[in-house]
């Protein structure tokens, strides 16, 4: 195996820690420190050790800067899920879950019995419906749900056969003792 030849010129250096200084984004200060790093000439299992990157994205990080700078090293993820949906469709979520109940909107198809409260399968069915998003968590459908003002409420497990009055019997006793 040849020993890389490749090293970073103190402008380079001194470019990449303006730009690492400058970052806000914890991603994007990683690849800086790990692209200069690899330029100064430390070998690139201890690069990984050191910043937690895999061998495969240090060698993509070091083509793109050798290539297109420091640009090329910013995070650019949307991230989340709220990526799916745009600010008017965020609104326009919102506006329908506060405005109907599911049953006005689905009819027949809703989640719950009644169809009177949002569930996360009604969430799903509307966003799904309206624009086209599925998310594979169901905690993705309770975000949605917080971000259009809605908690997510677990049933109450009442069980049918329960009998009221042996339950006040028994919270008699424990009073009792």
């Amino acid at each position: 195996m040849t020993r890389r030849r490749q090293q970073l010129t103190e402008a380079q250096l001194s470019e990449l820690k303006k730009a690492y200084a400058e970052s806000k984004n914890a991603d994007t200060r990683i690849r800086y420190q790990a692209v200069r790093l690899y330029g100064v000439g430390y070998s690139a299992d201890e690069i990984c050790e050191i910043t937690g990157c895999s061998y495969s994205s240090l060698l993509r990080w070091w083509r793109e800067y050798r290539t297109q700078g420091v640009a090329a090293l910013q995070d650019g993820r949307r991230g989340g899920n709220s990526a799916r949906l745009t600010a008017e469709q965020w609104a326009e979520m919102k506006e329908r879950m506060h405005r109907y109940t599911p049953a006005q909107l689905f009819g027949e198809q809703v989640g719950s019995s009644s169809g009177q409260f949002w569930t996360i399968s009604d969430v799903c069915h509307g966003l799904q419906k309206w624009y086209g998003v599925v998310y594979q968590s169901p905690t993705s459908y309770r975000t949605v749900m917080a971000r259009c003002g809605f908690s997510y409420q677990r049933t109450e497990h009442v069980y049918r056969s329960r009998s009221e009055t042996v339950v006040a019997e028994f919270e008699e006793a424990i009073e009792k003792n």
